[in-house]
């Protein structure tokens, strides 16, 4: 089977998903907040899903979990992943998403909320052992009627932005919004518009496309430049399939990584603390914009776990991303007497706006703004098809046998430092960096590079692709 918990809830094959798996699983975790006293019966649980061929089957039987545990299934319909957990916060109730984010169309998956935000690594655990006790549970024959709420989400979600960024801030921009099969890509349109910017959408699909925000496909990095020559635009920005994730491009249509959208995110709300996962550029703490970056592993749990800690340690003003660019807010913005609540799940909409908030208020190009940051040049690819045992045989044995990754970084002027918070990270001793991390939502191996020029973190990662695949075949 495929399917387990990796950092963006559960994933695996819809044919291994549909049908029981998908009804159990809902109904272990609905059955986890009622031991725990946070479900009563006839509570509402919020379902959404994303524009996946499967999600509404699948949802379907979210619904019949749901309402098969005594309580009121919520149908959102299709809306993006921060829209529904906004609302089900706001209404104090759980919430559950039926999306695969940025995995190929034959997988899919759920991400689950309780009423105060994201279920942790504990819940995952708790809903794992009541799933193995209900395992000969067989879903209902005949669906389940949920109530039905609407647009009023995505209306919330949308008002949360117009009402923080000022009417017409984004005036004078002209913006690129790569819509493809993106859950969100109308409602970035009408945002985008109703601040002010000339939106000229783009590349909507009838069926759908695997857009990954750390993994570029070489089909959307023509897209990208192709449009940028053919129009001018100060910006092409889009999400991942549900919508959690941004993708943003410069004006020649030059993907800007996930992490520097963090970061200029989080300059832009005056953070004075960023949480952000190892995989995140290491110009982070010299960069000389934040007073305190602290690293996770990688996965909005740890993220989310981080921000609690800065916030406890005393710091004002918390942003958190990812290296795929979803942003986490920490604590509420004030600016000029308008406010933005905290909201601790990933959001694409907040850091795209943010960035062309601050090419609006700069009159800079993006490419300057970014260059401000001193980033290290970086890549990132992955083998597929990779099984976990063989990543994990792999990564154990970088990690504990020095003479081994000695010898295999003897190009590189050998092992310089070596993290193993997640995965292996491995600064070679001529300061560049390799990362090799085994994906949490499929069989992939990733791998992440810095080097100081674009060219040689093209050829970094080339070369450390090429080591994991061999290194995995002698295996």
């Amino acid at each position: 089977m495929t399917l387990k918990f990796g950092t963006s809830g559960l994933r695996g094959l819809v044919s291994e998903l549909r049908g029981p798996p998908a009804f159990i699983y809902t109904a272990a975790f609905v059955r986890m907040l009622q031991d725990r006293g946070s479900l009563k019966e006839g509570s509402k649980v919020y379902v959404g899903r994303d524009l996946r061929a499967s999600s509404p089957e699948i949802a379907q039987l979210v619904h019949a979990a749901v309402g098969g545990a005594g309580l009121v299934p919520v149908d959102c319909g299709a809306l993006p992943t921060p829209a529904l957990a906004l609302y089900a916060n706001s209404e104090n109730a759980p919430a559950i998403m039926v999306t695969g984010s940025h995995i190929p169309e034959d997988r899919n998956g759920l991400k689950f909320y309780r009423a105060d935000g994201e279920i942790d690594k504990r819940d995952e655990g708790d809903i794992v052992q009541i799933h193995a006790g209900m395992k000969d549970t067989v879903p209902p024959r005949s669906p389940v009627e949920p109530a039905r709420l609407g647009a009023e989400p995505s209306r919330r979600y949308a008002e949360r932005f117009l009402g923080f960024f000022e009417k017409g801030s984004l005036s004078g921009l002209r913006v690129g919004v790569y819509q493809h099969s993106s859950v969100a890509r109308d409602i970035i349109v009408d945002i985008l518009r109703g601040l002010g910017a000339e939106t000229i959408p783009l590349g909507r699909a009838d069926h759908f496309i695997p857009v990954d925000t750390e993994a570029l496909r070489p089909e959307d990095v023509a897209l990208l430049k192709d449009w940028a020559a053919a129009e001018r635009f100060d910006a092409i920005v889009s999400t991942d399939g549900d919508s959690d994730r941004p993708l943003v491009a410069d004006n020649d249509g030059i993907f800007v990584r996930g992490d520097l959208v963090g970061a200029i995110t989080a300059n832009v709300l005056g953070a004075d603390c960023v949480v952000t996962p190892v995989t995140s550029n290491s110009a982070l703490e010299h960069c000389g914009h934040f007073a305190r970056v602290l690293r996770t592993r990688v996965g909005s749990p740890y993220v989310i776990e981080g921000i609690g800690t800065a916030l406890a340690e005393g710091a004002r003003c918390v942003v958190g991303f990812e290296a795929n660019g979803g942003v986490l807010l920490g604590s509420t913005v004030e600016k000029d007497g308008r406010s933005l609540p905290a909201l601790r799940t990933r959001d694409s909409l907040l850091p795209i706006l943010c960035v062309l908030s601050a090419i609006a208020t700069t009159g800079r190009p993006l490419a300057r703004i970014a260059a401000d940051f001193r980033f290290l040049a970086g890549a990132s690819g992955r083998l597929e098809g990779v099984p976990s045992e063989n990543s994990a045989s792999f990564l154990g044995k970088l990690a504990t046998d020095a003479a081994y990754a000695d010898k295999i970084f003897a190009v590189l002027g050998g092992v310089g430092n070596i993290d193993n918070r997640d995965g292996v990270r491995i600064t070679a001793r001529n300061a560049e960096v390799v990362h090799f991390r085994a994906s949490g939502n499929a069989p992939e191996l990733r791998c992440y590079v810095e080097a100081e020029a674009q060219s040689r973190a093209d050829e970094l990662l080339g070369w450390g692709l090429a080591l994991g695949r061999a290194q995995i075949l002698e295996s």
